[in-house]
């Protein structure tokens, strides 16, 4: 049961309900971002963009230089808490393919330590459409578990039975008369796009005419990410920026 936090209470969502339907598979949202398909022990998330600070630092834009071990130390404590026996990275997990080359000796061996134990698959996405074999796992362009298919870019088919990322959704709501604005997970029970993991991702809103083909707005659903818990909030209620 989702409990109410002074950040985002019950009064915006329809109900506590503490997991999402996809094709008819429940799927646990976490409010570190990442999604937890208990029935198959699999752990999703979407964009790490591992390295962007990096790459920024490369072409003159400086930005602390922090932000792969931030996200890999968010990415074990999920791991840590739900010890999935499988983890499934939904593409751009790195800023840039070349970007595998920039990361620090000990970020490598944390990620690789992370992968012990379980399995771990990488999709591939725009920006990291080739990934070496020194980052472990098996590198993937989709994958499909009973009868979902795990890919980076949603497809421009409808409906489908997919959880994608690449478009790192965030959702914008009224509260008292102030403005939330947070990542969410996306849906309309046939199809999922997952927020941006990476410390350093940027959200779009999900009414932008980018998300338009991908849901039928009538049961569009943003499950707005809180400080402990993730709140569904009805497409109704969502406010464009």
């Amino acid at each position: 049961m989702l409990r109410a936090k002074p950040d985002l209470m019950p009064e915006t969502a329809p109900s506590l309900r503490a997991h999402i339907s996809v094709s008819g598979h429940a799927m646990r949202p976490l409010a570190a971002g990442a999604l937890y398909w208990e029935a198959e022990d699999t752990l999703l998330v979407a964009d790490l963009h591992l390295e962007k600070g990096a790459a920024y630092a490369a072409l003159g834009m400086l930005l602390p230089p922090y932000d792969t071990r931030t996200t890999l130390e968010r990415l074990a404590k999920v791991i840590g808490a739900v010890e999935p026996a499988r983890v499934v990275a939904l593409g751009d997990s790195f800023h840039r393919s070349e970007s595998t080359r920039t990361l620090a000796a000990d970020d490598l061996a944390f990620l690789l330590k992370l992968q012990q134990g379980r399995e771990w698959f990488w999709i591939c996405g725009n920006h990291d459409p080739h990934l070496p074999a020194s980052i472990g796992g098996t590198v993937c362009a989709t994958l499909s578990i009973c009868g979902v298919t795990l890919r980076h870019e949603p497809s421009e088919a409808q409906p489908v039975r997919e959880i994608a990322g690449h478009l790192h959704p965030v959702a914008r709501i009224a509260r008292r008369g102030a403005m939330i604005r947070r990542r969410c997970f996306a849906t309309d029970g046939n199809r999922l796009v997952m927020p941006a993991f990476g410390a350093y991702a940027g959200g779009l809103n999900v009414l932008d005419e980018a998300f338009g083909p991908l849901f039928s707005r009538q049961r569009l659903e943003a499950w707005m990410m809180g400080r402990a818990d993730v709140y569904p909030v009805i497409g109704s209620l969502l406010l464009p920026d």
